[in-house]
C-alpha cells in the first residue's frame, strides 16, 4: 500500500466550486444564470413593500375587504392580484388598534410574507433582534424608537414553516378622505413588520 503520509490534499477555492457547479448545470442543459436574473428581478421589482402598503390602504378604506383580510389574508391579497409562494399557505394579518401593538419576528431565521411586504430587513435577520423580540419586546421596540405606554398590549408572532404574519397598522386620524394611492405612501415596512407605528 502506498504511503499516504506525503499526500497533501487542497481545497478548491470558492470562485473554483462555484465555476465547477456552474459547468454541472450547464452540462445538464440547465441556466443559473437566467435563475439568478430572475430572482434578481422579483426582489427588486416585485416583491416590494408597497405591495403590502397597497393591501393596508385598500383595508383601511374598504370595510368588506378588511373583513376578508382578516379572516384570510393570503386570499384577499389575491383579489389584489398579489401571489404568494405555495409554501406560505396561511398569510395572518394581525390589527392593531389603540390598545394592542403586535409585532412579528421569526426566531429560526428571517422569514417574512416577502412577496407582500418586501424581503426582510438585515436587523430582521439578526440573532439579537429574534431572540429578543420574544423575550424583551417591549425594551427591543423601545431601542428601535418605538416608545410604547406601559398599558399597551404587544403581542409577538413568530412565523412557522407555513405561516406568514403581516401587520396591519392603526389608520392616522388625520388621513380622513384620503384616497387609497396617498394613503400606501404612509405605509412602510417597518409598519407591516410592527416596529413602528405610523
Amino acid at each position: 500500500m502506498p504511503d499516504q503520509s506525503h499526500v497533501h490534499q487542497t481545497t478548491a477555492s470558492v470562485e473554483q466550486r462555484v465555476d465547477a457547479i456552474q459547468a454541472a448545470f450547464d452540462e445538464r442543459g440547465m441556466k443559473p444564470g437566467e435563475f439568478i436574473e430572475e430572482f434578481r428581478h422579483l426582489a427588486e421589482e416585485q416583491w416590494v413593500p408597497e405591495n403590502g402598503a397597497r393591501v393596508v390602504a385598500k383595508a383601511w378604506t374598504d370595510p368588506a375587504f378588511r373583513l376578508r383580510l382578516l379572516a384570510n389574508g393570503r386570499d384577499a391579497v389575491t383579489e389584489l392580484g398579489l401571489t404568494m409562494p405555495v409554501h406560505h399557505r396561511h398569510l395572518v394579518v394581525l390589527e392593531n388598534t389603540p390598545t394592542v401593538h403586535n409585532v412579528i419576528c421569526c426566531t429560526l431565521c428571517s422569514c417574512t410574507a416577502f412577496s407582500i411586504i418586501g424581503l426582510p430587513p438585515d436587523w430582521y435577520k439578526d440573532l439579537e433582534y429574534r431572540s429578543r423580540a420574544v423575550r424583551q419586546s417591549r425594551t427591543v421596540l423601545k431601542e428601535m424608537g418605538l416608545d410604547l405606554p406601559a398599558e399597551m398590549e404587544i403581542r409577538v408572532w413568530d412565523t412557522t414553516a407555513d405561516t406568514r404574519y403581516m401587520v396591519l397598522p392603526v389608520r392616522p386620524a388625520e388621513t380622513t378622505g384620503w384616497s387609497e394611492e396617498k394613503l400606501a405612501k404612509l405605509v412602510t415596512k417597518d409598519s407591516m413588520i410592527g416596529v413602528s407605528r405610523l
